[in-house]
């Protein structure tokens, strides 16, 4: 196969991540399907006049024009999109989280198997110039053996980004530390090479949810002039909604494979949008000052190594989520023409879903300390 034929599930919001694979010269976008007829013709917009559209999934898989497809459905649907393209013969391409569910997970893990396809998540964070550099500095030793990880997350455009919209039910996303935080869980997962085993959390609804009806929305309400949470783009469902259920602050504790601890905070209505991660090794810790520097502290060691701590500039990088889609999208042509193992697994995908889920489940029953379950095969 010299040129890879892609369709897209899916083909608004996330699904713009096509556009790396449209007119590459290893691949072309032929297909797109939405239950958005507005997406679909924005689709056809950027993909061509001769793109198949359709509203219905089970079409698009149908066709013998189309070797895989990009699953950038809403995340309460990737499990029937992503098992349907598998059993259809078609490689895939999940964007995180693969399901909102452990037993969703291990069923596309179960189809990817019996399919004999390739199946790669949207890990795009994997691909960040940031993280890849602190993946260095650990793999190299400097910091010695890896014991503690402390990871923040803040959010601070949350009710955008997920109270006025299908992410703020249980039913749309179940938990946010599955939605949002698989990222986060992923690179904890990734620096350390370490899956969670065990975890315990504590979590609540601080800011967002609240008496509003559940149709109400921003340009409608009669508060629009005087609430600070007013939306400012297209997503303008009220974030003080009768529905809203999942957590807008939370903490996790974890316990990883080797031994490791970790924990992770979460929340949304912080007045800045970002990410520390620090780990700490018995010789040194690495953290990463928002996306453009990360420091190497050192501790006594009778080494040369205590003689300085170290601060790396991390250099800018073109596309979509700081460069990291173009890459992603790369390595999963890499994938399925050329036979690599991608960086994001199927696996890694599973484990960081099934993570959250037994956080969700520990904050919402007393915070008892759960075991993370085998995968199922």
């Amino acid at each position: 196969m010299d040129k890879l034929r892609m369709g897209v599930i899916g083909v608004g919001g996330r699904g713009g991540i096509a556009n790396n694979w449209h007119n590459n010269e290893r691949s072309e976008v032929v297909g797109g399907a939405d239950v958005n007829e507005a997406y679909l013709a924005d689709f056809k917009q950027r993909m061509g006049d001769d793109a198949f559209t359709t509203t219905d999934y089970r079409r698009l898989l149908e066709r013998d024009d189309i070797d895989a497809v990009a699953v950038t459905s809403p995340d309460f649907m990737h499990e029937e999109h992503a098992s349907a393209a598998l059993e259809a013969g078609k490689h895939v391409f999940c964007e995180k989280p693969l399901s909102i569910s452990i037993e969703g997970c291990d069923r596309i893990l179960r189809a990817w198997k019996a399919s004999g396809k390739k199946l790669m998540v949207g890990f795009n964070m994997r691909y960040m110039n940031v993280y890849r550099a602190m993946k260095e500095i650990i793999d190299s030793g400097a910091i010695g053996e890896m014991k503690a990880v402390w990871y923040r997350h803040f959010v601070g455009l949350g009710r955008t980004f997920y109270y006025q919209d299908w992410h703020a039910t249980r039913k749309g996303s179940y938990s946010l530390l599955l939605q949002k935080g698989s990222h986060d869980l992923d690179m904890i997962h990734w620096l350390t090479g370490q899956y969670t085993k065990r975890v315990s959390a504590f979590g609540s609804l601080d800011m967002f949810g609240g008496d509003k009806p559940n149709d109400l929305r921003c340009p409608e309400c009669p508060e629009r002039h005087t609430c600070h949470e007013v939306a400012d783009c297209n997503r303008d469902q009220c974030c003080f909604r009768q529905e809203i259920d999942v957590e807008d602050n939370s903490q996790m504790l974890m316990e990883l494979d080797g031994g490791i601890k970790a924990s992770y905070l979460q929340c949304h209505f912080t007045p800045e949008y970002y990410r520390n991660c620090t780990i700490i090794g018995t010789e040194g810790r690495v953290e990463n000052l928002d996306m453009d520097r990360v420091i190497v502290k050192m501790r006594r060691s009778n080494s040369w190594k205590e003689l300085a701590d170290r601060t790396y500039d991390i250099r800018p990088a073109v596309g979509g989520h700081g460069g990291a889609d173009p890459v992603i999208c790369e390595d999963f042509l890499d994938m399925v023409l050329e036979g690599k193992e991608p960086l994001a697994t199927p696996i890694a995908g599973r484990m960081s879903v099934a993570a959250g889920c037994c956080a969700a489940y520990s904050m919402r029953n007393g915070n008892v300390p759960v075991d993370v379950p085998e995968i199922a095969w």
